[in-house]
């Protein structure tokens, strides 16, 4: 626990914990000091003077907030005509040569320039000469477009490439106006991180091409999610709308803040990976090559499994863990293989020593906890016997390759279940269509055994089946969210304490010996 010190801001005493600058602060009480160059990330840099404050009876009497640590008794100054003159004379700064085109900006709404504007200044443009033009609309690379017109200077982007990801592709030349930002001759931005620095941005200078012109902020609906792109679960937030009369759809992911997975970012492929939640969708179930309603296709399912001498079950290590063990139960009562075998969502070597993971599945380590064989040996003995396999969300094609799963079909009754199309889907006799992980309450547990939970995004206007509800209409005993979180408290003696409706929002760190506690 951080040691708690008081000290006054505006005369009134609160409680910030000590060692950190004035702008976290005291903005962890819920008091905004105004700042643009600063990010938490990233460190003070102090060039924007934004947030100046005024110290009483300090030496000296006026100091960056960014740069100056909270200590016991200190009286800070936020409100005196002084410092309000102070930013509102930034802010005119700031305002110089910026272009009034939010009307057109892709940052209104989430513009801290607007925001800071109509808080701190509010005033009338005093400029009687012509403004210094800059360059617009520049490919900065990895789908970053740059408005030197808007840029601010406050170097944000440019410290994150020399201090996050190392790479250094970003600088500032020149002086004065005539300052700006910019890519070095023949180095565009090439790192696998570099959307960020749309995220860093206060204003609308750096922008995404994939983004650009989409969408209003202010029409978003912002939910919180995790990320599903590989096994490190980054925070997001999911941004989507929908308009009248149509379905809702995803426009973006953003990093959220989690300090125990992924800190202030993400990587770019997780980023992108909102439009698989769009794209290629199954929608309607299918019978024997031709489409059919969601009862009958389920007792086709049901009767496939009466016929059936020996079945084989997959399951996907991107099922949530409250599904993994709907299939588990279920499996075990039609006396069936369960196998979580799925090599093929691991690309070895693409991983890095920050965010990105090999393993690009969500949940591998909810398999290991639950005890469900993923090993190459048991999946090869298991099919050689079966005369049925049903795919939970297993994409076997990325595994085996698509030459492999056809003479599976040759053999097998071959069955999918799932929530988007893929080379299996297209080979399987009965096909379920269900809900994909924006769509649906579950958790996960990450690489680094933290368990996470991820709630509905995105609600369709006809909402689709969960897997946990398809696998229940099969004749499995779990039949919901609650009943299964039930069910793994019993199950996985790790689990038996953990309150699965009060998952804390930054994670709960399992520890490895909860691994082997499995009471199968």
């Amino acid at each position: 626990m951080a040691e708690k010190i008081k000290l006054f801001v505006n005369g009134q005493e609160v409680e910030v914990e000590s060692g950190k600058n004035l702008v976290d602060a005291i903005g962890a009480v819920g008091i905004e000091i105004p700042h643009l160059c600063y990010h938490p990330a990233l460190g003070a840099d102090g060039n924007c003077r934004m947030c100046l404050v005024g110290i009483e009876d300090g030496r000296p009497p006026l100091v960056p907030a960014c740069k100056t640590r909270a200590v016991e008794g200190m009286k800070v100054q936020l409100d005196t005509d002084k410092i309000r003159k102070i930013q509102r004379d930034v802010m005119e700064f700031e305002l110089v040569n910026h272009p009034v085109d939010c009307p057109v900006c892709d940052q209104a709404g989430e513009c801290k320039l607007q925001d800071y504007y109509m808080q701190y200044d509010g005033q009338k443009s005093r400029m009687s000469v012509p403004q210094v033009r800059k360059a617009k609309h520049l490919d900065f690379g990895c789908g970053v477009i740059h408005d030197q017109e808007r840029c601010i200077l406050c170097a944000r982007c440019v410290r994150f490439t020399r201090m996050i990801t190392k790479t250094g592709e970003l600088g500032i030349v020149n002086r004065t106006d005539y300052a700006r930002v910019t890519i070095f001759p023949g180095r565009p931005l090439a790192n696998r991180y570099a959307l960020n620095v749309v995220d860093l941005c206060p204003v609308g200078a750096m922008t995404s091409q994939d983004f650009r012109f989409k969408q209003r902020a202010w029409f978003l609906t912002k939910s919180k999610s995790i990320c599903h792109g590989c096994a490190k679960g980054c925070n997001i937030f999911i941004d989507h709308n929908r308009e009248k009369y149509k379905d809702d759809i995803i426009y973006r992911f953003r990093p959220r803040l989690n300090e125990q997975i992924n800190g202030y970012f993400m990587c770019d492929e997780g980023r992108m990976s909102y439009k698989l939640e769009n794209e290629q969708r199954l929608t309607k179930p299918v019978l024997n090559g031709k489409v059919a309603d969601f009862g009958t296709t389920v007792e086709g399912i049901r009767r496939a499994l009466s016929q059936a001498q020996k079945m084989l079950f997959v399951v996907s290590p991107n099922c949530s863990l409250e599904e993994m063990r709907a299939i588990q139960q279920f499996a075990a009562s039609q006396n069936a293989t369960l196998s979580g075998y799925s090599d093929g969502y691991i690309k070895q070597g693409d991983g890095d020593d920050y965010l990105i993971q090999d393993d690009k599945s969500a949940n591998r380590a909810g398999l290991e906890l639950l005890g469900i064989d993923s090993s190459k040996t048991g999946f090869e003995t298991a099919v050689a016997e079966a005369d049925l396999l049903i795919s939970f969300q297993n994409d076997l094609t990325r595994t085996l390759g698509a030459e492999a799963c056809n003479q599976l079909k040759e053999r097998m009754v071959l069955i999918s279940i799932g929530s988007h199309e893929d080379s299996l889907t297209q080979m399987a006799a009965i096909m379920l269509p269900v809900a994909s992980y924006s769509e649906k309450d579950g958790t996960i547990v990450n690489a680094d055994r933290i368990l996470q939970r991820y709630a509905v995004a995105v609600e369709k206007n006809a909402p689709p089946v969960t897997l946990i509800q398809a696998v229940a209409q099969l004749g499995g005993e779990i039949t919901s969210l609650e009943s299964a979180w039930d069910d793994l408290n019993t199950v996985v003696a790790g689990l038996n304490k953990v309150d699965f409706a009060q998952i804390p929002e930054q994670g709960l760190a399992l520890t490895d010996s909860e691994v082997s506690n499995v009471a199968a």
